[in-house]
């Protein structure tokens, strides 16, 4: 945002101007939601308290009673920050705990993207009594002690109920904990235009459909069911089936052509009973995994849920890795290399085709245990560029990361798809656009979403076995184009 700003000014627009436009916006919000009162604007030393200095005199001019409560040295601010204080011919006061309890309703303009924490003893104590408040809170840009670029919080954050940001959201608004400390956000245009995005080429994305609906594949007049890929999902033994026909259901469901399940000989009864439009093949271990895929047409694998730990799952995961195949390793296929990541991480060096490591956060802690960075979006990036392989590390703000160090935070997953089973339809999901053709990046970041909206369609009481069946809903409302 930083760099959007000094490019709209270098452009002609005055910083005063963007700060007039940016504490409108923050008014509008207000006024929209308090019908009167009075209200608190906390402004802190930067052009964050800039834009509440600029909200206090609208607001006050609309005829709300309002009070700024100034952190630091009125006289010592600087830059856009001093004028837009200027012109504000009310209340001013030292911002203090006691104020914030003889409110209606709390501005925070104290720290914005660029704050650097932690927070002095004097932010966190203005931070805890905003939280103890029953006051609603507005924040400008971010909630004061969320941090921009990664949703972290050092060591507290103000909990507002909504905040207004400009030009394009900031990881911190999507990624959690910031999240949740966040509310309704606002996206503000202030008259930064989109060319300033060419300049800066971001690398940090918002995982919608326009990021990877260009390559989503449809289906073609005239082609045939090998067109569309096949997916292998590898299933585990006899006791533990039922993820790999979750990711195989989903894989089929999502749009491959076919899909079969590769099953040791003693699960191949059991699978078979399970399944209709899903092959079963046996595959026995290692080797007889290799000879199966010896069939150059099984061009995607899912391999890991429900497949065991230990040395037999690390050579399966070779063997689905020595070949020109997209390979999505997910569940014990990660955790298998915890002790040896690097074996896993020369096994994709060497793959004549692409890598999808998929793990939630106690898998990554395992596989990854030498990465350390602040936030989850910087440790997915690291574990991309370490492994060689896209990493999609899940949670409620997914994160899909490539070795080159793009990255899409998803922020439509529902809390019901916390539950066993549904990481296994994620799986397949992924393998299932894989065989289709779909580049890994956009693969996984596309089966993130359906993966969501699709949960969203169930609703509560939502089991993992729900989501498949609200996949086709989903894909149609992304629409087709056949050729």
């Amino acid at each position: 945002m930083a760099e959007a700003d000094r490019l709209t000014i270098a452009g002609g627009t005055p910083g005063i101007v963007l700060m007039e436009r940016a504490g409108r916006a923050v008014a509008d919000v207000v006024a929209d939601a308090w019908a009167g009162g009075p209200v608190l604007v906390l402004a802190g030393p930067g052009n964050n308290g800039g834009d509440g200095w600029v909200a206090a005199r609208l607001l006050r001019e609309a005829g709300f009673r309002v009070t700024v409560g100034v952190l630091g040295d009125r006289a010592a601010l600087h830059g856009d920050a001093a004028p837009a204080a200027s012109r504000f011919d009310g209340v001013v006061v030292e911002a203090r705990p006691q104020l914030v309890g003889e409110t209606g309703m709390i501005v925070d303009g104290l720290f914005g993207a660029g704050v650097r924490l932690p927070l002095d003893e004097r932010a966190v104590a203005l931070v805890e009594a905003i939280n103890r408040s029953a006051a609603p809170v507005v924040a400008i840009d971010l909630p004061s002690g969320v941090e921009g670029g990664g949703g972290t919080l050092d060591p507290v954050a103000v909990k507002a109920d909504a905040t207004v940001t400009f030009f394009r959201l900031k990881p911190g608004h999507v990624l959690m904990p910031g999240r949740s400390h966040c509310g309704r956000v606002v996206l503000a245009d202030i008259g930064i235009e989109t060319a300033a995005l060419e300049e800066i080429r971001p690398q940090t994305f918002l995982n919608r459909p326009a990021l990877w609906q260009d390559e989503r594949p449809a289906p073609r007049l005239g082609g045939h069911k090998y067109h569309r890929g096949h997916a292998v999902i590898v299933s585990g033994p006899p006791d533990a089936t039922g993820a790999a026909r979750l990711a195989a259901g989903a894989a089929l469901r999502v749009g491959a052509g076919l899909v079969t399940l590769a099953s040791p000989m003693e699960a191949v009864a059991v699978n078979a009973g399970h399944l209709t439009a899903v092959m079963v093949r046996e595959a026995d271990g290692p080797n007889g995994l290799a000879a199966f895929l010896g069939d150059r047409r099984l061009n995607a694998v899912v391999i890991g849920p429900g497949l065991g730990r230990g040395d037999r799952t690390r050579q399966m995961v070779e063997a689905a890795l020595d070949g020109e195949r997209s390979v999505v390793i997910d569940a014990d296929g990660l955790t298998s290399f915890e002790a040896e990541p690097e074996r896993l991480f020369q096994a994709i060096a060497g793959a004549g085709g692409d890598a999808i490591l998929t793990p939630h956060d106690g898998e990554f802690a395992r596989l990854f245990s030498g990465i350390d960075a602040s936030s989850r979006l910087e440790r997915a990036r690291a574990a991309a560029k370490a492994s060689g392989a896209v990493v999609l590390t899940k949670g409620a703000d997914t994160i899909v990361a490539d070795p080159g160090g793009r990255a899409a935070i998803a922020d439509n997953a529902p809390p019901e798809l916390a539950t066993a089973g549904s990481g296994d339809v994620l799986a397949g999901l992924i393998g299932g656009l894989l065989a289709q053709g779909m580049p890994p990046f956009e693969a996984a970041s596309a089966a993130v979403w359906i993966h969501g909206e699709a949960a969203y369609a169930v609703g509560a009481g939502l089991i993992s076995e729900d989501i498949e069946g609200h996949v086709p809903t989903v894909l149609a409302r992304l629409g087709r184009a056949a050729v």
